[in-house]
């Protein structure tokens, strides 16, 4: 016996409809002793923005304020991840250094300029978050003198996908108090301008 189907109601859209964006639920108030997870931005439930590395650090700017974030992974056209760009980089001297040593003006100052790039980028594993606490997080962050921690999951292949990243100002606002971590200088450069300050 064959089934009918029946033919379902259509509307025209409305004037002004808008489309649904994944939110993820952050708990209000958290501390210590909270699990990991449960602050950590789930890029499987929140959309992570990116920037191609030839675009203007104007554009990373503009974007990150339209977006509301302070991050933007850096991806090629195969959405590979090839860095990331702060905020703080830039307003870092960052900006400043490429303008002096390749003489051009701000407005040329591509994202791939000052950009952290991949080779650079430590992950935190997201099986080891799933017993770890909001703690374990700030002392990492701490310790590695971080405003974020990239999250990645391994896929069966070995391969891995960035899963989410923990932020440190939205850490300390959850937890009502702020989150200060001092960047460690990693580079003779970083040094030499950590001692000239």
């Amino acid at each position: 016996m064959e089934r009918s189907y029946k033919v379902l109601p259509v509307m025209p859209l409305q004037k002004g409809a808008t489309y649904l964006k994944p939110t993820q639920d952050m708990p209000e108030r958290i501390d210590l002793d909270t699990p990991a997870l449960a602050v950590m931005t789930d890029f499987a439930k929140v959309t992570a923005y990116t920037i191609s590395p030839l675009e203007s650090i104007e554009t990373a700017r503009a974007r990150m304020i339209h977006f509301g974030v302070r991050l933007l992974l850096v991806v090629d056209e195969q959405n590979q991840i090839l860095g990331l760009i702060t905020a703080t980089d830039l307003t870092s001297e960052k900006p400043m250094q490429v303008i002096q040593t390749q003489g051009i003006r701000h407005a040329d100052v591509l994202v791939k300029d000052v950009m952290t790039p991949r080779e650079r980028l430590e992950v935190l594993c997201v099986d080891d978050l799933r017993t770890a606490t909001v703690g374990d997080v700030v002392a990492t962050l701490k310790a590695q003198g971080r405003q974020h921690a990239l999250v990645a999951d391994r896929q069966p292949d070995r391969s891995q996908v960035l899963r989410g990243l923990f932020s440190a100002s939205q850490i300390g606002r959850q937890l009502g108090m702020p989150i200060q971590t001092v960047g460690v200088a990693t580079t003779f450069a970083e040094i030499g301008a950590a001692l000239n300050r």
